[in-house]
């Protein structure tokens, strides 16, 4: 079992973590998520394992966000999906508010429910087409009883709007007649609905124009300030996580293999892997572009069904050694709030 970065990073407070406080509002422990592979059509049989995330540990401060990247197909959607609950954990613990989400049933969940959302990557996926957006939004107060009468939740409605920057003759639209920033804007909505003190953003951004993106990100700024909201940003874009996030949590084949504040991750990053994924993002001042340090990594990323032994990454590595193979590096801390899962840092 690896040394669970939870406590240690949640006790502290790193230059750059702005209004946050030292309270820890979400913490994983040692998550996992495997999926067994079967084979066979009339007898299916366990053929082996698929470990999506494997013994992942973080933890979110009160008012933070918490950056959390990866390239594709390495278990961050997993792990929002296992916060959630929307995927029973294979083991681990996940609390909120120091209360274990795994071991609640339906009743308890759904109360705790009203205090965390989610915005999906997909604006329109995710909206009833056949609902107006002001029914959208006012779905959720008529469930949960937070509106006396439909009129009231209307116009509860139309001020969220507002508040994310739509004006009110767009209630009445459905979601193909909105843009896809405004498609966003009213999902945001919705999910402010509940007075959330947690919101979960899965690639929240990564389907709009490059200028759209900039506004829902200063929305997004904008109303954590205002409603004290504590976020989790799943994200693959570099740029985007640097200029929200607090801290950057990097993830690799199911695993955290670097967590630090945003300044000394982006500007000293330690682990090789945190290294190469900076490396690929483009500088736009082609002088510096064009004479910076490159780290190009060998190979591919292997399968979560059959992940290498000891350190996952060593196969890609370019300063990995024998002993890389060994044995399964723990995420410990290199300097104060700093932490890595690298034998060589």
């Amino acid at each position: 079992m690896s040394e669970a970065p939870a406590f240690g990073p949640s006790e502290r407070s790193p230059a750059g973590t702005g209004g946050s406080s030292n309270r820890t509002i979400l913490e994983v422990r040692n998550l996992k998520k495997y999926f067994p592979v079967t084979s066979g059509v009339l007898t299916q049989r366990v053929v082996g394992v698929v470990k999506a995330v494997d013994d992942v540990s973080f933890a979110v401060r009160e008012g933070e966000t918490l950056g959390l990247v990866g390239e594709s197909g390495c278990g961050k959607t997993t792990t929002v999906r296992c916060i959630l609950q929307l995927e029973k954990p294979t083991g681990g613990e996940v609390l909120f508010e120091g209360q274990d989400l795994a071991r609640m049933d339906e009743g308890e969940l759904r109360a705790v429910r009203r205090r965390i959302q989610v915005i999906p990557q997909d604006p329109y996926g995710s909206l009833n087409p056949r609902m107006t957006v002001g029914q959208t939004v006012a779905e959720p107060l008529t469930v949960h009883g937070l509106a006396a009468s439909r009129a009231e939740a209307t116009a509860q409605a139309a001020d969220l709007l507002a508040m994310v920057g739509l004006s009110g003759n767009l209630a009445d639209r459905y979601p193909h007649e909105l843009s896809g920033g405004q498609r966003q804007r009213v999902g945001i909505a919705r999910a402010l609905t509940l007075k959330p003190r947690f919101i979960l953003f899965d690639e929240p951004v990564s389907a709009l124009d490059v200028s759209i993106q900039a506004q829902i990100i200063n929305l997004l700024e904008d109303l954590q300030e205002e409603f004290s909201l504590t976020y989790l940003l799943v994200a693959h874009d570099l740029s985007v996580v640097r200029h929200i996030s607090d801290r950057v949590a990097v993830m690799y084949l199911g695993k955290i293999v670097e967590i630090a504040d945003r300044r000394a991750l982006y500007e000293q990053p330690l682990h090789p892997y945190t290294k190469a994924l900076l490396a690929a993002v483009p500088i736009p001042d082609p002088t510096v572009e064009a004479t910076r340090e490159r780290t190009v990594l060998k190979g591919e990323v292997a399968s979560p069904l059959d992940p290498p032994a000891g350190c996952v990454f060593h196969p890609r590595c370019p300063i990995a050694i024998p002993e890389c193979s060994q044995a399964v590096p723990p995420l410990r801390e290199v300097r104060a709030g700093h932490w890595a899962a690298c034998i060589r840092v």
